[in-house]
């Protein structure tokens, strides 16, 4: 998940000093991303291997979030398909939230740069470099490093990460990003991620823009503006 406004549902102690004690590199995640990019582009592979890659990456994506200490489903013990409540406990813990468009945008983004980069390369493989970076990236903003730069820069102060589901489906969104990305002319992509960040952003003051902003460099009048919600 982006940006979180909301305060996450409530973690057992032992599950908040597993995440605090958790000291591993999370640069490696970017590594084994441009390792495999690599790799797969040396190497021309057929559909179903590609196929079976993102899997695979889905399944380290899930299996490093487990081992970080973040719990398989939301602590209360249910999964919803939509929760559009931001300020609350069970906010960044089910299928689909309002930051789910922040991660459709993510997917844009990879398709745009994968193809000016690398315009000759095949789909499947600019699909799977796509969700090595976000599986990576989910694995980075659920560390101790970003999980406390959230709750130094914004309003979340009791922040302490997503659930895996949460986290898997964030990058599912991605993908859905991409393939859209990938069907639809340039122009029209690029009104949709503009209304996607308006709209959540006035729902919600808060999107994509305004995450990056604030966890780059936080800024008091946003953050005031925010806590407004």
């Amino acid at each position: 998940m982006t940006s979180r406004l909301s305060v996450e549902c409530s973690k057992p102690a032992e599950l908040r000093a597993q995440q605090t004690n958790y000291n591993k590199n999370p640069p490696i995640c970017v590594v084994f991303a441009c390792y495999s990019y690599y790799m797969s582009k040396r190497y021309r592979l057929p559909a179903w291997a590609y196929a079976g890659g993102i899997l695979t990456l889905f399944a380290v994506q899930a299996a490093l979030l487990y081992v970080m200490g973040h719990p398989s489903i939301c602590t209360c013990d249910y999964i919803k398909l939509w929760h559009g409540v931001v300020i609350s406990p069970e906010n960044s813990q089910h299928i689909a939230d309002w930051y789910s468009f922040s991660h459709i945008i993510h997917g844009f983004i990879f398709y745009w740069i994968s193809w000016l980069l690398f315009p000759k390369a095949p789909l499947l493989l600019r699909l799977f470099a796509a969700v090595s970076f976000a599986a990576s990236w989910e694995v980075l903003e659920n560390s101790d490093f970003v999980i406390n730069r959230y709750r130094e820069a914004t309003i979340s102060l009791d922040y302490y990460g997503d659930s895996i589901v949460n986290s898997i489906m964030d990058t599912v969104f991605m993908v859905v990003g991409f393939i859209i990305a990938r069907r639809l002319p340039f122009l029209v992509t690029i009104g949709l991620a503009l209304a996607m960040e308006l709209i959540v952003g006035y729902i919600i003051r808060d999107n994509l823009t305004l995450n990056i902003i604030m966890l780059l460099h936080p800024f008091q009048f946003i953050l005031t503006w925010q806590a407004g919600v």
